[in-house]
């Protein structure tokens, strides 16, 4: 006898929470500022489009951020077990300007790489050796390059990390092929 009660009431419990009629299809007044979306079998049913009106103030204050180099911003590689930092080359006449997000201590080794074909043993890279300020980035220009001439930028960082056997790469970062004006 209860669950014949409860079945026969229970539509009219669901109606008294102001769920819509399926037979009429009618539903309760919207409140204010609230948007109804109205479903019917067998047709397309539109997305709820949020109204909202006057003006609301900003979310969070505005804010500013300290001048830094370009090269604070750009993103790290990271292969498995070696730090590749970040190099931005910007070529000059006979020269390459070189910057790096500075992490791994203050005294770096930069050197321009010749990409020429030479037979026989490589000559090692001349390497000049960089102490940087207390900013996130250091910098340091290569000069002495042949105008037109492909070059690759290796940077060396020695408080990188060491790998498990205690080795280290030649380079900590590298760029792409660059050529001075």
């Amino acid at each position: 006898m209860r669950r014949v009660c409860l079945l026969t009431v229970l539509p009219f419990l669901l109606g008294a929470c102001g769920g819509a009629n399926p037979s009429t299809g009618a539903s309760p007044t919207a409140a204010p500022g609230e948007a109804w979306v109205n479903v019917v079998p067998g047709q397309a049913t539109s997305s709820p489009a949020a109204r909202r009106g006057g003006s609301y103030p900003p979310a969070l204050p505005p804010v500013s951020f300290l001048p830094t180099s370009s090269a604070c911003a750009i993103p790290w590689q990271i292969d498995v077990g070696q730090v590749l930092i970040p190099l931005v080359v910007t070529p000059g006449a006979g020269s390459l300007k070189v910057e790096w997000p500075a992490r791994y201590g203050k005294v770096y080794r930069v050197a321009a790489v010749p990409q020429e074909i030479v037979s026989g043993a490589q000559p090692e890279p001349k390497w000049q050796t960089v102490t940087t300020g207390s900013g996130c980035s250091g910098s340091a220009t290569i000069g002495g390059l042949t105008p037109g001439a492909a070059y690759v930028v290796w940077l060396d960082a020695p408080d990188t990390p060491r790998g498990p056997d205690n080795s280290r790469s030649l380079y900590s970062g590298r760029s792409g092929i660059v050529k001075p004006k």
